[in-house]
């Protein structure tokens, strides 16, 4: 994408900024700050000290998901149910993470339980203009790849739907993000 766009040919699709921004996950979290999404508890910073690690898991209560900055599809992912197994476990993320994408930088998040997996389809123009098409449920997965998808989501209701499908368009605005794509969320109980 760069490269079409710095030789001046029309890129279709997601621009340079927002594959770059958006292919991080930490860079993605930090892009969205400013619009108030809900996160997930955890930090927005790689970690690589151990004993830093473990007192950000005890800070944020376990079980604790370390995951892959890079990653994708449970990739470089692990959850740590207590401190007893938090070494090995964080060793087995960076590793896992280095292999498969090349990148060993891990962050911690709280691991929620139970999650709905709702995922929003944006279409956005060059000009800034955004809109969603509503949400598709997820949350029937087998290794962390979705199996069945059901629209609508039977759990949202017109509220939180209407607060999910806000806070989708201010994903996409944050990267300055062109043409069709996909925000997904973790709906805790």
């Amino acid at each position: 994408a760069e490269a079409v766009e710095d030789n001046g040919i029309t890129w279709i699709g997601p621009g340079s900024k927002a594959i770059k921004v958006m292919g991080s996950k930490l860079a993605a979290k930090d892009a969205v700050k400013a619009y108030d999404i809900p996160m997930v508890p955890g930090i927005d910073e790689a970690i690589t000290d151990t004993e830093k690690a473990k007192a950000i898991g005890r800070d944020i209560g376990f079980p604790i998901l370390i995951k892959a900055s890079a990653g994708g599809g449970g990739k470089g992912m692990r959850v740590v149910e207590n401190e007893g197994e938090f070494e090995e476990q964080f060793q087995r993320a960076t590793s896992e993470a280095l292999s498969s994408f090349g990148n060993g930088s891990v962050f911690i998040e709280k691991f929620v339980q139970q999650p709905k997996h709702i995922e929003i389809q944006i279409l956005a123009d060059a000009h800034g203009n955004v809109i969603h098409l509503n949400e598709r449920e997820c949350s029937i997965q087998r290794r962390h790849q979705k199996v069945v998808e059901e629209a609508p989501s039977p759990v949202l209701d017109a509220d939180l739907r209407a607060r999910m499908g806000a806070a989708t368009v201010n994903v996409a605005k944050s990267c300055d993000y062109e043409g069709v794509g996909t925000v997904e969320f973790l709906l805790d109980k």
